[in-house]
């Protein structure tokens, strides 16, 4: 989240109001803002004219608008709905499987009339995000149930793009897309830098490609992609709702991403150590090193797996993934071996919706296989200590990374230079520690940074850690008896 200018605060005021006409009928929070952004899509596309083709006459923003009888506008949208899931590409995953939850004629006359007062394509903002992060914001409640965890903060995005540099003709892919910060990101700064009509043709058609389990989050993400002119070309799908992690994936030459939180998942993946445990729903991996549940654990194995020989990954991790033994450590010792982890950003708490959240992004360029590690130094910049930032009082803003994109020196990495937020250790300084331990920090840790965080907050994380930990003792029991 940042700073909104007035005209974003506007917008998202505006779309508020259009909510509570919805809220009012007792939907919950995904219910009502996919209820308006199929009706937000359908304006825009009206206005933009832009693959407006794609939407039937009958079905567009006008014919909507256009028609007097309120209870005929209602049967026509539900048809509409149903006739778009049936299209190929983009719009048919926009309008996947839908479910029109606005069922009184009234509401949906009183919903076009508001939205069609309002020009939004002049907007010089991405409209699906201002919405998505102003409904999050005001709806503290959807945001603890878990509706947060879809949103990267975009001056941490834009950061992380910044000093990855995404090249032209080149294949990008998030395996955990969202709403599609990091795919938008990766589109502008490509967007503005192509120099003919073959790179600009790519960039639409096949650079791009993300993938969520979310069925409401991967449409707003195709909606955004679609918007921008991304994704015309059926051939190719830029949007799949489906596990990433269940199978291999294509390779390509960019990976980034910021895998959901919540440590746990339904299944546990078979690597490549061949270890299983019966009790879970399990799929095999043998392009994995190693067999955990830990979901973010899992997604570092697949990011690797998903980049070509020379691939290169930005990836937003919790903490435990630097720190965490078993698995984790096996993990961490193949990924340095194999890639060359050369930067650790750690990210400050108080910038994510779920409260006490501690996140990293660990970049690494996959390398050919050989007998030397990969990694021969890693640098650590430390954005964490010392640092306070609230989604509220004090939103992290583009300019708190600035200091970071300049020190990472992505025109010539061996010009880098140690400060007192920036510090260089060597392959067999982090070797030395126990469990090849990447949870380094050399500040004074910040200790107000949780001032903001209520008891009950604190103490429902606890809890959380308590159950996992019980969950984990279970499964460590089990294992026990069964070889027993």
């Amino acid at each position: 989240m940042q700073v909104m200018n007035p005209q974003s605060s506007a917008l998202v005021h505006k779309v508020w109001n259009y909510a509570h006409v919805l809220k009012d009928d007792g939907l919950a929070f995904m219910d009502y803002t996919e209820q308006i952004t199929y009706l937000l899509f359908l304006k825009m596309v009206g206005e933009k004219r832009t693959g407006g083709g794609e939407i039937p006459s009958r079905y567009s923003w006008d014919a909507l608008k256009n028609i007097d009888n309120n209870a005929k506008r209602l049967e026509r949208y539900h048809q509409g709905l149903h006739k778009l899931s049936e299209y190929p590409g983009l719009i048919g995953l926009i309008f996947t499987k839908p479910q029109s939850k606005i069922n009184d004629p009234a509401k949906l006359h009183l919903l076009i009339q508001m939205i069609d007062s309002e020009d939004w394509s002049r907007l010089d903002v991405d409209v699906k995000g201002e919405v998505y992060e102003g409904l999050l914001a005001r709806n503290a409640d959807d945001v603890r149930g878990g509706a947060g965890q879809y949103f990267t903060p975009r001056p941490v995005i834009r950061a992380i793009v910044e000093v990855i540099r995404p090249q032209q003709m080149t294949r990008i892919s998030d395996p955990a897309c969202g709403t599609g910060g990091f795919l938008l990101a990766a589109f502008e700064y490509l967007d503005r830098r192509t120099k003919n009509a073959k790179e600009a043709t790519f960039l639409r058609t096949r650079a791009l490609h993300g993938i969520d389990l979310v069925p409401n989050v991967a449409r707003l993400c195709a909606m955004n992609l679609f918007l921008h002119g991304v994704g015309a070309d059926h051939k190719h799908p830029v949007i799949k709702i489906c596990d990433s992690l269940e199978s291999k994936a294509e390779p390509v030459d960019m990976v980034l991403t910021n895998p959901p939180f919540g440590k746990k998942s339904s299944f546990t993946i078979i690597g490549a150590d061949g270890s299983n445990h019966t009790d879970k729903i399990s799929y095999e991996r043998e392009d994995f090193w190693a067999t955990t549940s830990n979901k973010q654990l899992n997604f570092v194995q697949h990011v690797h797996s998903m980049l070509n020989e020379s691939g290169r990954a930005a990836v937003v991790v919790p903490d435990n993934v630097l720190f965490e033994g078993g698995a984790g450590e096996k993990i961490r010792r193949a990924l340095l071996q194999q890639c060359d982890v050369h930067t650790l950003l750690r990210l400050p708490t108080g910038i994510w919706y779920s409260p006490g959240v501690k996140a990293n992004v660990l970049f690494f360029d996959k390398k050919p296989m050989a007998k030397s590690p990969a990694t021969k130094e890693m640098w650590v910049y430390d954005l964490r200590s010392d640092r306070n930032f609230s989604l509220r009082q004090n939103p992290i803003t583009p300019e708190d990374l600035t200091d970071f994109v300049h020190s990472y020196r992505a025109d010539d990495p061996t010009q880098r230079k140690e400060t007192a937020h920036f510090r260089r250790f060597k392959y067999s300084e982090i070797m030395a520690r126990d469990k090849a331990n990447l949870d380094i920090q050399w500040q004074r840790a910040t200790v107000t940074a949780i001032k903001d965080e209520t008891p009950q907050e604190l103490m429902k994380e606890i809890l959380k850690d308590l159950e996992e930990a019980m969950r984990e003792f279970a499964n460590a029991e089990s294992e026990i008896n069964r070889s027993s």
